[in-house]
Order: structure tokens, then C-alpha cells, then sequence
């Protein structure tokens, strides 16, 4: 891994106004923060991410500081990292090495593979237990039931290329394989499609969920139930701080949080 992380501590971000009103209040759009650190290590540049995504990197190797652009959104919380790369590195864009960020905070993500065994029309109602430990079977999380349909893998027949290399019938010649979708979910040299569908938002606790394949007649699967899952969502991020009070004999510092 060309980022390294240890070494770098005390990373602090502030954000930076745009421009300061007559009372004293600040214009905080276009939104741009101004990132510090501490490092000990020596001969290194350094780079910070937003989210993620690279936005940029120190000039020199002693540099500690850099003002990078944030996200406008109010909504959710903006994750800025630190770290040390090599000289000839610190222009290469290494995000792709970090952790995925989560989808929402407070949201679960279910994934549905498709087969061949899937009948025709199919569609899927997923249920949770909202928070009992038994899931509830009457009432769907999903507001309407996710349409589905078998994978195709384009399967030929007798005789035709490699004879007998498939399952009774099939060669899976034409089949698509390695590489190719979720490997590793199907057969041997087979793809598995997946089919994502992420919930709404959900209070903290511990959940179950199920999930249930209806056909065109109305027949309908058992409920393929989760484990239980924890969800904890990121606390809301301050709109606006501003110092409240301060009192000079305590060194108390008071803020206000909007």
C-alpha cells in the first residue's frame, strides 16, 4: 500500500469563511476547510482525501497544512484523512486504496443473486423485524416488490462446443465467467448478478431481515432471514458553531451549536 498512515496524529480541520458580514457572522459558502497535522515522519509528502477522493497534496515534504474544498451538504458528515507518500508519489491519486465509504449512515444494504432457478416474472418483498427479534411477515419494508428475473448465461446445448465441460444439457461454453459480475458467487467459471436494494433510513438498534421470491401466480418462497445486523447512525453534523461566552478567570470556553 503506497499511503501510510502511522506516524501522522493531531489531524484538525477548520473551516474557512468566505467572507465576514458587518455583525460580525460569517459567509460560510464556497465551503473550504483548512487541514493540520502533526507528523514524525521525515522526507515524506503528504496527502489528504475529502470523502474519499483526492484533493491534493503538500508542495514540500515539511509542509503541514493544506485548505482543501469540502462538501456544501449539511446533511452528513465529511470525512478528510491524512497521509505520508513517497516524493515521486505525491501527485498519483491512491483513492482507490482507501475504505469504501457506507452507502447512508443508518441504512442497510441487501444483496439478492440471481440464478437460473428464478421463475419468470419474479419478484422479491424483503421484511424485517423492526427491532422485536421476530420478523414481521405482514407488513414489507419495501414500499413495492423488486422486480427480478433469472440470470442468462446463454447456455448452448448437446454437442455443441465443448460437449459434456457443463451440467446435464448445457456446455457452458458461452457462458460468462471469470471476472465478470460478482466472482466468486456462482459456479465454477460462472458469474452470479446481483441485484442491490438499500433500506431506509433506520433508527439505531439490532435488526433481522428476510427476504421472500414471489412468481407470477402468487406461489411464494420461505423467508431467507439475515443474521442479525447493528446499525448506528452518524450523528447529524453541527449546521453552524459560534463562541457563546468565555470566562477569562476559569478559562471556560462556551460554544454554540446550531
Amino acid at each position: 500500500m503506497a499511503l501510510i498512515s502511522s506516524g501522522i496524529e493531531l489531524v484538525r480541520v477548520f473551516e474557512l469563511p468566505g467572507g465576514i458580514w458587518a455583525d460580525g457572522e460569517y459567509v460560510g459558502t464556497p465551503r473550504t476547510a483548512l487541514v493540520q497535522w502533526r507528523s514524525c515522519l521525515s522526507g515524506m509528502f503528504y496527502q489528504v482525501y475529502v470523502d474519499g477522493r483526492y484533493a491534493g497534496a503538500t508542495a514540500e515534504s515539511e509542509q503541514r497544512q493544506m485548505i482543501v474544498q469540502i462538501p456544501t451538504s449539511l446533511e452528513t458528515a465529511v470525512r478528510i484523512e491524512v497521509f505520508a507518500v513517497e516524493a515521486g508519489k505525491a501527485d498519483m491519486d491512491f483513492s482507490s486504496e482507501l475504505d469504501p465509504l457506507p452507502a447512508d449512515s443508518g441504512r442497510v444494504r441487501i444483496v439478492l443473486l440471481r440464478s437460473q432457478n428464478i421463475p419468470i416474472d419474479a419478484t422479491a418483498q424483503i421484511y424485517f423485524d423492526k427491532g422485536t427479534g421476530e420478523i414481521d411477515y405482514a407488513t414489507p419494508l419495501t414500499d413495492r416488490p423488486i422486480r427480478i428475473w433469472a440470470a442468462r448465461q446463454d447456455k448452448a446445448g448437446f454437442t455443441m462446443s465443448r460437449f459434456g465441460a457443463g451440467d446435464f444439457g448445457y456446455e457452458s461454453a458461452a457462458a460468462v465467467g471469470f471476472g465478470k459480475g460478482n466472482f466468486g458467487n456462482g459456479q465454477f467459471g460462472l458469474d452470479a448478478d446481483a441485484i442491490e436494494w438499500v433500506s431506509p433510513l433506520l433508527s439505531a438498534g439490532v435488526y433481522r431481515f428476510a427476504v421472500k421470491v414471489f412468481d407470477a401466480a402468487g406461489n411464494q418462497s420461505t423467508g431467507n432471514e439475515s443474521d442479525e445486523v447493528t446499525v448506528i447512525p452518524g450523528a447529524r453534523p453541527a449546521e453552524q458553531v459560534s463562541v457563546s461566552s468565555f470566562d477569562e478567570q476559569t478559562n471556560q470556553l462556551v460554544l454554540s451549536v446550531s
